[in-house]
């Protein structure tokens, strides 16, 4: 019979006479066996270089009860009407991202996979397993810098959260409601995660903080969405800790298609799969967060677990992330809301500006700078800006207007520099730019908080505006606005399948 056995802290197990039976008959059987009980010290020793293992504070139980709660739990009205942003921000990243490279590719990738048809692949005529559906549709999600952003972790939640629920939700059903409090939750234990391994430490390893956290966002959304157990909560958990993955070699990836594998697609396969297998029956260690070996000093040197779970159901990181104004990376954000506010004011043209000089937060500068990537290159799109008075989701996607000989002249006038000043915990993704005018003015303006920040934040109106600009190409106008209606009062569906012919094309 399997149970959750205490006597074996930290794992779901056979009863433990008959563990021990089983594993006396296996040790003494034949030579080999009485050798190896023979060799088998009696207790492990402590060394002179082992780190004493903290004391359980049952991070893991806390947690898991709080996921159990979380699916009747209600939700505040700010809660609730962020979550609806965030759920309709990401279907925008989604559908715009599926006529992306790294969308399309996903797309013919599940589908030379088949599978059971469990889950719809958005933007297409095809189903498969919730497993390959939340892989299409995460890398979807981050196919391009649609998406959203926790400025303090430099978490992306919803593009791994938002395709697992949805998967999950499709394979084992569920209300519009359900799938709310199931992203609610995904985006706590994503940024969370984070914020108890201590986001810097995570990218002084080498790691990417988007992909180290993505997995545990999907677990969260995947679990509520299931609407698991407290036991199979845990075991959940522990399956997702072993997958946590992401290097931040990412940074090297000049075709946006790895890099919406490590933020989003590879996350969202991971929490689904988790979750998939615990339905199957698996089982595992139930204090993956607690004790020796456990998942914050397997990847933090100065972790925090209790950041794990303090504030749950009074801090919901849901309304912290930030909606981008523009499909550009989040460093860029604060800069060209600078940028085009100052050309508003002063009339700015190519023809009366000498030199455009740029400042952000150092770690941000270091992601922007000149990268290959249009909708990652800082210099690239304060030009087009300066040139064309916007940026749209065409130009900033444009690898043709990198080379275009206008861009590049204004281009040359711009200066990036990595500013320590600008990293400002309270403003981490603030950007300051000064403009140097022909006739030797200088005008300059700070942005602290971007347009769709909590500080900033986009109204219902301008999400719609934002969303239908992506997803009216690819669905259609009936479609795209008959989905924005249905996830604006998506508390009232009673079935979350009926999202799925406002999904396909």
């Amino acid at each position: 019979m399997v149970s959750a056995s205490r006597d074996a802290p930290g794992v779901f197990t056979v009863d433990d006479s008959k563990k021990r039976g089983f594993v006396r008959r296996r040790m003494l059987q034949g030579a080999g066996g009485l050798i190896a009980a023979a060799a088998l010290p009696a207790a492990p020793l402590a060394t002179a270089h082992a780190a004493p293992a903290p004391a359980s504070a049952n991070v893991t139980g806390r947690l898991a009860r709080y996921m159990v709660d979380s699916r009747t739990r209600t939700l505040p009205p700010d809660v609730l009407r962020e979550c609806k942003h965030r759920i309709l921000d990401t279907f925008g990243a989604m559908v715009s991202g599926a006529r992306m490279r790294p969308g399309e590719m996903a797309l013919r990738y599940v589908r030379a996979l088949g599978g059971v048809e469990e889950a719809t692949v958005i933007a297409s005529n095809f189903r498969t397993t919730a497993v390959n559906a939340a892989l299409a549709n995460g890398m979807f999600g981050h196919a391009d810098e649609t998406d959203d952003f926790e400025p303090v972790t430099k978490a992306h939640p919803g593009c791994s959260v938002v395709p697992s629920a949805l998967a999950i939700g499709e394979r084992s059903g569920g209300s519009g409601m359900d799938f709310i409090r199931a992203v609610a939750l995904g985006y706590d234990l994503c940024c969370r995660f984070l914020m108890a391994l201590g986001p810097d430490h995570v990218r002084g390893s080498h790691r990417s903080a988007e992909g180290t956290s993505s997995t545990f966002g999907s677990v969260g959304a995947a679990a509520g969405m299931a609407k698991l157990n407290e036991e199979q909560m845990r075991v959940a958990l522990s399956y997702a800790a072993q997958q946590v993955s992401g290097l931040w070699s990412w940074v090297r990836d000049e075709d946006h298609v790895e890099k919406a594998f490590d933020f989003s697609g590879m996350g969202a396969r991971n929490g689904v799969t988790a979750v998939t297998m615990v339905q199957a029956g698996f089982t595992g260690v139930a204090e993956v967060l607690d004790g020796e070996h456990n998942a914050f000093i397997a990847l933090s040197t100065q972790s925090q677990p209790e950041e794990m779970v303090a504030g749950l159901g009074t801090r919901f990181f849901v309304t912290e992330s930030a909606i981008k104004t523009f499909s550009v990376g989040y460093p860029i954000q604060a800069p060209l809301d600078a940028f085009l506010t100052l050309r508003r004011q002063n009339n700015l043209t190519p023809g009366n500006v000498q030199h455009i000089l740029v400042r952000l937060p150092t770690d941000g500068a270091n992601i922007v700078n000149n990268s290959a990537m249009p909708d990652v290159n800082c210099q690239h799109l304060v030009a087009v800006a300066l040139v064309k008075g916007a940026v749209s989701f065409e130009d900033s996607h444009s690898r043709p207007l990198m080379l275009d000989p206008m861009i590049l002249a204004e281009k040359r006038k711009v200066e990036l520099v990595g500013d320590r000043a600008l990293m400002d915990p309270e403003a981490p993704r603030g950007g300051f730019v000064e403009v140097t005018m022909t006739d030797g003015r200088k005008v300059n303006h700070l942005t602290r908080h971007p347009p769709g920040t909590k500080e900033n934040p986009l109204d219902t109106a301008g999400l719609n505006a934002k969303v239908r600009d992506l997803m009216a190409p690819v669905l259609g106008a009936q479609k795209t606005e008959a989905l924005i209606a249905q996830i604006n009062t998506l508390e009232t569906l009673d079935d979350i399948r009926k999202l799925r012919p406002l999904l396909v094309v």
